[in-house]
């Protein structure tokens, strides 16, 4: 009984750390197969139009294509850096874009994701908020994103695994301890983690 139970618990072991091996690496490379499936699907007509006057393979041809979008956004967003590119921009912003359904909103997520602007999400100030008094020992971790005349603050306070949703609290500024020795980065990364690291950060000394 003794052998059968040794070489039943050296297959599962074996068993199991092949999987945590090899599940994070499916995971990974199913992910980004089903990105990039979905970018080729985008610019099949593109793709399309590659191959048929220059013969190229379709991998290749995506990959020209997605060289091409690359450098054209590079240069959309040098013109639009100018004054000239910056005004028109607006102009047609203002007349056309923003009379989209959904323009709007969709701009905005995308400038809190990517910080393309001062109150971007990753500019903002982590802190720790005691969400139900500080004689209640239960606490979380958001990032500061307003303050208010009478003393409170906003704090947005992103859920795991997925940080781009969560919840907005109103709260006092007695209920919030800022953590500026904390990157807003590395917090994603706890939240990302379902909590997972969050240990280590909350024990750094704060400086």
């Amino acid at each position: 009984m003794k052998n059968d139970n040794r070489i039943w618990f050296f297959i599962r072991k074996s068993l199991l750390g092949g999987l945590v091996i090899l599940l994070p690496i499916s995971i990974i490379a199913f992910f980004f197969k089903w990105i990039y499936d979905a970018a080729t699907g985008l610019i099949a007509p593109f793709t399309g139009l590659v191959v048929r006057f220059f013969g190229l393979p379709k991998f290749a041809a995506d990959w020209v294509v997605v060289a091409v979008l690359i450098v054209f956004c590079f240069l959309i967003g040098t013109l639009v850096a100018t004054s000239l590119g910056s005004w028109l921009w607006q102009k047609l912003e203002k007349r056309g874009m923003e009379r989209l359904p959904g323009y709007r909103m969709v701009k905005e997520v995308i400038v809190q994701l990517f910080g393309g602007s001062q109150d971007s999400l990753m500019r903002g100030e982590v802190a720790r908020v005691w969400l139900y008094g500080r004689q209640v020992p239960a606490t979380v971790l958001g990032l500061i994103t307003s303050r208010h005349d009478d003393g409170h603050l906003s704090v947005f306070v992103p859920t795991g695994p997925n940080p781009t949703s969560g919840f907005i609290y109103h709260v006092h500024e007695d209920l919030v301890e800022r953590r500026p020795d904390i990157a807003v980065e590395q917090m994603m990364k706890t939240v990302v983690a379902c909590g997972s690291g969050s240990a280590a950060l909350l024990s750094k000394e704060q400086h």
